[in-house]
């Protein structure tokens, strides 16, 4: 049994690094700033206008989610994984393709969000079937791709847009996603019941006393409604600061397109850290916790940018480094939450649900920072709003995330 385990611990690490470059590919999403004021100067656009695709992107990203759960069980991970594959590459090249906003939003936004929305929930549920005894590190490493995505896809499309424009850019990269996903869904697949074995009596052992809840269950119960406000608080400040990184660095900042798109990569290291890191500390100190401590950072971020202005690199860089770390963490708290919460029998469908948060936080955090600048003329107005919600999430979080039983 022993050398069983060592064995199928070595092979099972191989799902995190196809999860990885999967994420690589459909976080690219996290390089949308980098393309705003491009659209912005070729189509005559406000901040507000320039931000639907990514709303849209966002909002369909979230709501396939649950759609999709279903359907990973099914069919199969590979199967799911090709769709969602495809989906993105169409969306790409249809907004490439385009020369209007509402074109872009309909294959950037519907299109290819549809596809990521599908395609996200394989290298999750594969990681967590692979790695029941740690389920939180596990999805953490898994997504780390999603949130480092930047670091590679934010320079390339930035030196396409130069040399080519942007419309061209979504068409390369495009192409370039369809093949790579495609590729990648061919290796994913669940374990079968000899090598679940092992993990799963660790997994016990561990967790024996976790009940699972139908997605039914789960919408009855308060902790469900309380992580899923937390989710949204945090997914709130962690989008929309994602959505103006480059913006902010330009127009506040004064830093040029290029190094904005720079700090973008830098933002996008600690996005990816912060799966990891919070998947850990979620493991280890429980999802309120890990909670209590994510909400302080998006506080103090926020804080921190209140006294940005022109040339104050370090401090910019500071304040969004820890806003993108915020948002990595709520994407490990919430599917690690909703496994500790609710069980693993039913995951895929309970995270689907919970993932909607997701997509209420992407519509708010896209629509106001927009308005806010559109009204105000400056991005600054927003990190009151993010400080007071952080304060708001700190109450929630130590209230509500607590361990529930079936009665």
């Amino acid at each position: 049994m022993k050398s069983i385990s060592k064995g199928n611990k070595m092979d099972r690490n191989v799902y995190i690094l196809l999860g990885v470059l999967m994420n690589i590919c459909l976080g690219s999403v996290y390089s949308w700033s980098v393309f705003r004021k491009p659209l912005e100067e070729a189509l005559d656009l406000s901040a507000t206008q320039s931000g639907l695709p990514y709303m849209f992107f966002l909002v369909f990203y979230a709501l396939l989610m649950p759609i999709t759960g279903r359907y990973i069980d099914r069919y199969g991970p590979r199967v799911v994984a090709m769709v969602g594959g495809t989906l993105v590459g169409i969306g790409w090249l249809f907004a490439g393709f385009s020369d209007n906003l509402p074109m872009i939003t309909i294959g950037y936004g519907v299109i290819a969000g549809s596809g990521v929305g599908i395609a996200y929930g394989v290298p999750i549920a594969v990681s967590t079937r692979w790695f029941e005894d740690k389920k939180g590190l596990a999805v953490g490493l898994t997504v780390l791709g999603f949130g480092m995505s930047p670091i590679v896809t934010a320079p390339i499309a930035r030196r396409l847009i130069t040399h080519f424009g942007p419309f061209v850019t979504f068409r390369v990269l495009g192409v370039i996603f369809f093949i790579v996903i495609i590729l990648l869904a061919l290796f994913f697949r669940f374990p079968n019941r000899k090598e679940k074995e092992p993990n799963e009596k660790i997994s016990e052992e561990i967790n024996g006393s976790i009940q699972n809840f139908t997605p039914s269950e789960m919408l009855k119960s308060s902790t469900f409604w309380y992580l899923w406000l937390c989710f949204v608080i945090g997914t709130f400040s962690g989008l929309m600061a994602i959505g103006i990184s480059s913006p902010v660095a330009q127009e506040i900042v004064k830093l040029t397109p290029e190094m904005a798109a720079l700090s973008v990569s830098i933002f996008a290291i600690f996005n990816g850290l912060g799966r990891p890191l919070f998947g850990f500390l979620t493991d280890k100190i429980s999802p309120r916790y890990a909670a209590l401590i994510n909400f302080a950072v998006i506080f103090f971020s926020s804080l921190g940018m209140l006294f940005v202005k022109e040339g104050s690199k370090l401090l910019f860089i500071m304040a969004f480094c820890m806003l993108w770390l915020s948002l990595g963490g709520w994407l490990s708290i919430a599917p690690t939450a909703t496994a500790k919460f609710f069980g693993l029998l039913h995951y895929s469908k309970n995270y689907g649900l919970l993932f909607t948060g997701y997509g209420v936080g992407a519509i708010l955090g896209n629509l106001i920072s927009g308005s806010v600048r559109d009204i105000s003329g400056s991005y600054m107005f927003n990190f009151y709003i993010t400080s007071i919600l952080s304060i708001i999430g700190i109450i929630i979080a130590f209230y509500g995330l607590k361990q529930l039983r079936k009665s």
